[in-house]
């Protein structure tokens, strides 16, 4: 007997310590060389403000108050996980995974767990997984997938990529369907580019000295900025491929979305797709790059604005460092937004 899945319920977290674009630019514009630096930004990003949780939390921590919200929206208690997945790359720990500190957390007792780490394609990754796990396992009922992101902890302040990292977290309850709700999903990767952005010392390629430390490489760097064309190219030939692997055509879509990094990007793709703006979502403007939780993020905000109903055909794009990339499509059947809770 063929097992479908489908996403129940949806919910999201951002912190409470605002970050503004003014308060950058009173920390950049005096700095020789960024002078109009995140006038620049802005523009280009469309990205106004962004949220930092408290300096004692970790991203387990984060990620909490959104797992919660999406079981209570979904009717479920913790208890009633089989399966905990987390995508983030700015775990609490290099080991143990960050998925079994939200499982304690949480009170997750009777969910296995483990860690997703394409960066910020973790979360279509992680739905697509989730559908996987269910399809297979006539014992799995419930999985819960979350993506949360606590970067600009791991980043200096005193550089100007911060601009971008804003702190957030977003879950999905995934659960076994009579409906087919997951059709399809494709992934892409250019390893070619591992050494553009990321974090460089701690692992094993350089474990952490008092040299790295104090180089800074133990904290997250652009080395050499992605061309526009990874995302402006490749995310109409995902939403392309895993539309003609689930036998629809792009222009059934009702919703699509894409990692929250630049609105000027996701309007050329969505102009090249031949798809209006009202069938897209963005949370950026007011939320900054929320990295592996943004796709969560926005799907949670776009079904709070009613913009998603039963038999709605949603594509889920993310787009990480590495890089890596992927997408997937769902026919959702349930009513998400009946029910909330915490908005």
């Amino acid at each position: 007997m063929t097992r479908f899945s489908d996403i129940v319920a949806t919910g999201s977290y951002l912190p409470e310590i605002e970050i503004t674009n003014d308060e950058l630019r009173r920390r950049f514009d005096r700095v020789e060389g960024l002078e109009g630096f995140v006038d620049s930004m802005e523009e280009s990003t469309g990205i106004l403000r962004r949220w930092y949780a408290p300096d004692d939390w970790a991203t387990s921590d984060l990620a909490l108050p959104a797992a919660r919200r999406a079981l209570a929206n979904a009717g479920r208690e913790p208890e009633d996980v089989d399966l905990l997945l987390f995508g983030t790359d700015s775990p609490d720990y290099i080991t143990p995974a960050t998925s079994v500190v939200l499982q304690h957390k949480l009170g997750a007792v009777n969910a296995g767990t483990f860690d997703i780490g394409c960066a910020c394609a973790s979360f279509p990754t992680g739905l697509a997984t989730a559908a996987g796990w269910l399809a297979i396992n006539p014992a799995m009922s419930t999985v819960l997938v979350v993506g949360a992101y606590m970067m600009h902890k791991l980043a200096d302040p005193a550089d100007p990529t911060v601009f971008f990292y804003g702190d957030g977290a977003s879950a999905a309850v995934v659960e076994a369907s009579d409906q087919p709700g997951f059709l399809a999903a494709v992934a892409r990767a250019d390893g070619s580019y591992h050494a553009h952005w990321g974090l460089y010392s701690g692992g094993t390629y350089e474990p952490a000295t008092v040299e790295s430390v104090e180089a800074g490489r133990t904290q997250v760097r652009l080395v050499e900025r992605y061309p526009p064309e990874v995302n402006e190219e490749g995310w109409p030939l995902l939403v392309r491929r895993v539309a003609d692997d689930a036998g629809f055509d792009v222009a059934d879509i009702d919703l699509v979305i894409f990692t929250q990094v630049r609105q000027p990007s996701i309007d050329l793709v969505m102009e090249e797709l031949g798809l209006p703006a009202s069938k897209t979502h963005t949370v950026m403007r007011d939320c900054g790059y929320t990295g592996s939780a943004c796709v969560g993020m926005a799907l949670d905000h776009a079904v709070g604005r009613g913009k998603v109903e039963p038999g709605s055909l949603a594509v889920f794009v993310g787009s990480g460092v590495g890089y890596n990339q992927a997408a997937c499509a769902f026919r959702l059947q349930h009513d998400l937004r009946g029910g909330r809770h915490g908005r």
